[in-house]
């Protein structure tokens, strides 16, 4: 197996696409998927302070198929870099549930990706923190990169999931047309007040949309919307996303433990 190390926006969007298969076959999540890894980077193009994005891949070619790959990103916050899951700035991201993965097909390719993640770390001129946060309970390679930091830490929290209960207040318009998105898409966005993530919101619907990913569903009013949510689909699964209710039928639930690997600022060997 060998492992290397992308960065740059270019590169790592080759490294997406190709990492699709495996996506697929560990069924990764929506969020951690090419689309959504898309739209994150394309969020990093229009904001600042985003960083760099960086891929480690662990694979039997120096090209090709992975058998595993950790997406990142590169902030530097003055002397020190900080290194996060590639997404893990961006909002709103669904509750309840593991946002990031790191995938890997199977123990051998997590202890190689850890490796390779660690290498990273030490590459880094001047000091690296490392917080990779939001991963699922029991990931394989946040063990192993856990047991190559001295200083290192596990921890977990529980997620909120957001409940949707629209159909019991009545006159719920719900559709995976990309037309009813663009139709209601303005009125969504004025109840969004931060600017940035009113953005990655405009365009990662957008984008999920086209590709038969997203539902909007709609309460209709006499001066707008009364509630509405967007939720993301993968088959038949159903992730609730973003949204606001001025009548209720939006509620939250406890979610899915959210894991995180930290360790502090520090120059790596």
């Amino acid at each position: 197996m060998l492992t290397r190390t992308v960065v740059g926006r270019a590169r790592v969007v080759r490294e997406i696409r190709a990492a699709a298969p495996l996506m697929a076959d560990l069924r990764a999540p929506v969020t951690a998927r090419g689309p959504w890894l898309t739209a994150v980077l394309n969020a990093g193009v229009a904001g600042r302070g985003a960083g760099r994005p960086a891929a480690v891949v662990v694979g039997a070619h120096a090209e090709g198929r992975p058998d595993a790959v950790a997406f990142l990103a590169l902030r530097r916050r003055g002397p020190v870099v900080v290194v996060t899951v590639l997404g893990g700035g961006v909002q709103p991201v669904p509750g309840g549930r593991p946002p990031a993965r790191l995938l890997a097909r199977d123990g051998e390719a997590a202890g190689l990706l850890a490796a390779g993640i660690h290498d990273l770390l030490g590459d880094v001129r001047g000091s690296a923190r490392l917080r990779l946060a939001g991963l699922p309970l029991g990931d394989p390679t946040a063990r192993a990169l856990s047991a190559r930091l001295p200083d290192g830490l596990i921890a977990n929290e529980r997620s909120h999931a957001m409940t949707d209960d629209l159909d019991g207040m009545g006159g719920v318009v719900r559709s995976r047309d990309p037309a009813e998105l663009e139709r209601w898409l303005p009125a969504l966005l004025a109840r969004e007040p931060d600017t940035r993530a009113r953005g990655f919101l405009r365009s990662c619907a957008r984008l999920h949309a086209a590709i038969g990913q997203v539902e909007l569903a709609v309460l209709p009013g006499d001066d707008g919307p009364r509630a509405a949510l967007l939720t993301l689909l993968d088959g038949a699964d159903r992730w609730p996303w973003w949204g606001w209710s001025d009548v209720g039928g939006l509620g939250t639930a406890m979610g899915a433990p959210l894991v995180s690997v930290t360790a502090p600022a520090r120059g790596w060997p």
